[in-house]
């Protein structure tokens, strides 16, 4: 369950509120015990972990392809 704050806790306490956000995370806003908004870190670091199989049908894998492996040859040691 995310973590439940009043508006009135929160306009009493939001800088440190931000301040304690981690990256990813959310702060539900009630008000009268209703949630009205949500609150959540914008953080470069908030990354979902990469999913197996998320690239299924979109990513081409040539096992046996030296053809086009030509155009890398300076890259290859």
């Amino acid at each position: 369950m995310l973590p439940t704050m009043s508006i009135e806790e929160v306009q009493a306490t939001l800088p440190e509120i931000i301040k304690r956000l981690g990256p990813g995370e959310e702060v539900i806003i009630t008000r009268d015990d209703q949630p009205v908004a949500k609150l959540v870190s914008l953080s470069k670091l908030a990354r979902q972990s990469p999913k197996f199989g998320s690239a299924k049908g979109i990513l081409i894998i040539h096992a046996e392809d030296d053809e086009h492996l030509k155009n890398f040859k300076a890259y290859m040691p």
